[in-house]
C-alpha cells in the first residue's frame, strides 16, 4: 500500500523569539512576585479573621523590624507620625509593607522601603481614599532618601489632610 514511502514525524521545534516585546511578556520581577504573594497571604488572613488595630499594629511592627536599618529608621518614624496625626487609621500590612487604613479598611497611606524593590529611594504614598485633592492635579507619592524635621512636618500635614 504505502510501499516506498516513509512517514517522518515533524520533530522541528518552534524557534523562540527574542524580540523586546517578548521580554516585556516575561513577567514580573522576583521582588514584584514576592510582594504579590505577600498580599495574597494578607488577604487570606483578613478573610479568616476580623483583624483589629492590635493585630494590624503587630503586623506593621514586624514588617518594619524586618527592614534594613536605613529603611527601618524611616518606617519607625513614619509609623509614629501617622499614629499621632491620624489616630483613627488602622495600621496593617499591604504588599508586606506598612500601611494605614480608614474605618472601612481601605488603605489611605503606605510606606514602601527602598530595599524590597532594590530602588534608589523609599516612598511614602497615598491612595485615592486620601482627601488630598487640590485643583486638577496633586502629588500622591513622595520619594524619601532621609527624614529631617522639614519632611516630617510636611508628611504630618499631609496625613492630617488625608484623614479629614
Amino acid at each position: 500500500m504505502n510501499e516506498g514511502y516513509t512517514i517522518k514525524k515533524n520533530t522541528q521545534k518552534s524557534a523562540k523569539s527574542t524580540t523586546p516585546a517578548d521580554k516585556k511578556l516575561a513577567g514580573f520581577t522576583a521582588e514584584e512576585k514576592a510582594a504579590m504573594k505577600e498580599r495574597a497571604r494578607e488577604l487570606k488572613a483578613e478573610a479568616r479573621t476580623t483583624k483589629d488595630k492590635a493585630d494590624g499594629e503587630t503586623s506593621v511592627l514586624a514588617a518594619i523590624a524586618g527592614m534594613p536599618e536605613h529603611d527601618r529608621a524611616m518606617a519607625e518614624r513614619l509609623h509614629a507620625i501617622v499614629k499621632v496625626n491620624a489616630p483613627a487609621f488602622s495600621p496593617k500590612t499591604w504588599y508586606g509593607m506598612p500601611a494605614y487604613a480608614d474605618k472601612d479598611g481601605k488603605v489611605v497611606c503606605f510606606f514602601q522601603c527602598a530595599d524590597k524593590f532594590k530602588a534608589r529611594y523609599a516612598q511614602f504614598g497615598f491612595n485615592d481614599t486620601a482627601n488630598l485633592d487640590e485643583g486638577a492635579m496633586w502629588p500622591v507619592a513622595f520619594a524619601l532618601k532621609e527624614l529631617t524635621a522639614v519632611e516630617e512636618a510636611k508628611i504630618a500635614s499631609l496625613v492630617k489632610k488625608a484623614a479629614n
